[in-house]
């Protein structure tokens, strides 16, 4: 059902691109209501404002610590439109309603990650927004909840079309919020309890780690997992989470030394295995199918290779007691993941967050750019590749040869030298990229890598396309009578 805003609540940290929202509110004849400081803002706007404490009679105190928590306001978010004994309530104790709810909360996170004192950090806890945050979720049936000036652009957009919101765009809404709201705990969280590592990636760094590998995954054996172990265990359920087919990878230090897809676990074990068996020493191993004993044989009595963690969905009874020859291996089996759809790192005396790179390319998104298409294996392969450059550290190639990444090139200054890295590596441990299929995480800037790659004897090109010269490396692939495809989505990793 359709909702008309006709009352709203703003109170927000950032003001930043808050303006226009204000006008459009004022334009449709919105009723506001706002804390002290937000509502200066709006004052200066010269558009009318009411505070918080006209309506509930109780001055901001504590320093600001106490300011919406009040029954006056809550009641006005909670309050069920459709429900007979709250509306006779609301009538009652003269509540009235509000429709829309701004909230940008106390930047916790970025006061964590700088020099704060405990006492700063600790008032960066926001409780008043919270709680604003959750009742407007709550109940998203009547109400509108814009949980941070990220979701300010799509209100926008809504009160620029008019002043009505459908059901399911406050139940994005909500949805939003409530990820908002979990991501703001876990941080507190963390600040106060977070599991402590042995250290972080290095042993005179201290190291914690904040969330529930218990809903990851479940720790069959082995060492208590370290920092890097993590980063390298969240890169492997990534890559592998992109594959819609049995597939089986091996990573070190978050990058991808040997993929394979389409086949069964113990063939694309090997193949995995083959294409770089000395960056293997050490690494991560993850497949999307059972791991069953003809794998832990080939891996502990055959290949007697030493790897860190081995993550899988489930794993059968002789397979684990194979791996319990090697007590300190890591065996996780894998739940139904559900990982953060939010990227956070520290930058500066900040934070950059982004939403998670979720795109797959498949073959709906492969434009044919050269006088030859792709042929069927050499599209399957050039998914393939491209899976693997989305989870390799830029700039970075990927070779692959009947659903096999024979080699690859990655975190290179020069896409050059990350193609000429792949080539030496194929070279040396024997493997014929004749036939093979590249992709590029980016496009290529000149015909150079094209070149390069046809002369090797590849035969089809995966790329985002985009650079000015496009031209001239459709035109060195036609030369070559190589396929090249391009799909319009990069996917640097930095």
């Amino acid at each position: 059902m359709n909702k008309k805003i006709k009352t709203a609540l703003i109170s927000v940290f950032h003001k930043d691109n808050l303006e226009d929202i204000i006008k459009l509110l004022h334009k449709h004849k919105v009723k506001i209501i706002s804390t002290v400081g937000t509502a200066e803002f709006i004052k200066k706007l010269n558009v009318p404002v009411v505070t918080v404490e006209s309506i509930t009679g109780f001055p901001s105190v504590f320093g600001g610590r106490v300011k919406t928590l009040q029954p006056q306001i809550f009641g006005g978010i909670l309050n069920r439109r459709d429900n007979k004994e709250d509306q006779a309530e609301k009538a009652k104790y003269k509540i009235e309603d509000i429709d829309l709810v701004i909230v940008d909360l106390y930047p916790f996170e970025e006061t964590l990650a700088s020099e704060a004192s405990d006492d700063e950090i600790i008032e960066k806890i926001d409780i008043g927004g919270i709680s604003l945050i959750r009742a407007g979720a709550k109940n998203f049936n009547d109400v509108v909840i814009v949980p941070s000036k990220n979701q300010y652009l799509k209100l926008r957009e809504i009160l620029e079309r008019g002043n009505e919101t459908t059901l399911e765009e406050r139940k994005e809404f909500a949805g939003n919020a409530f990820e908002v709201s979990s991501s703001y705990d876990l941080a507190i969280h963390g600040y106060f309890q977070g599991a402590k590592l042995r250290y972080g990636e290095n042993p005179h760094q201290q190291g914690k780690f904040v969330g529930q590998m218990e809903n990851i995954f479940d720790i069959k054996q082995g060492k208590e997992l370290s920092y890097n172990n993590l980063l390298d265990v969240d890169a492997a359920i990534r890559l592998i989470g992109d594959f819609s087919m049995p597939a089986f990878a091996i990573l070190k230090h978050t990058n991808a030394c040997g993929i394979a897809a389409n086949g069964n676990t113990l063939d694309l074990c090997k193949s995995a295995l083959s294409s770089d068996p000395i960056s293997a020493f050490g690494g991560i191993l993850i497949a999307n199918n059972k791991v069953d004993e003809d794998v832990a044989k080939f891996l502990i009595e055959e290949k007697k290779l030493f790897f860190e963690i081995i993550i899988a969905p489930s794993f059968g009874n002789e397979a684990l007691e194979i791996f319990k020859k090697k007590p300190d291996i890591r065996v996780l089996e894998m739940k139904d993941v559900k990982l953060s759809t939010t990227m956070v790192r520290t930058c500066l005396n900040g934070l950059l967050v982004e939403d998670s790179d979720k795109r797959v390319d498949n073959e709906n998104n492969m434009a044919v750019a050269t006088k030859r298409a792709p042929m069927e294996q050499e599209k399957k392969d050039l998914l393939i590749a491209a899976i693997a450059v989305k989870h390799l550290k830029s700039n970075c190639v990927a070779i692959v040869k009947n659903g096999h990444m024979l080699t690859m090139g990655a975190g290179q200054v020069s896409r050059v030298d990350a193609l000429k890295n792949a080539l030496e590596k194929a070279k040396g441990f024997g493997l014929d990229v004749t036939g093979g299929v590249m992709a590029s995480e980016a496009f290529f800037p000149f015909p150079d890598c094209v070149e390069i790659a046809g002369n090797a004897g590849i035969t089809a090109v995966i790329q985002p396309g985009g650079s000015k010269n496009d031209q001239k490396s459709i035109d060195k692939a036609d030369e070559l009578n190589m396929a090249m495809v391009m799909t319009g989505f990069r996917h640097f990793k930095h």
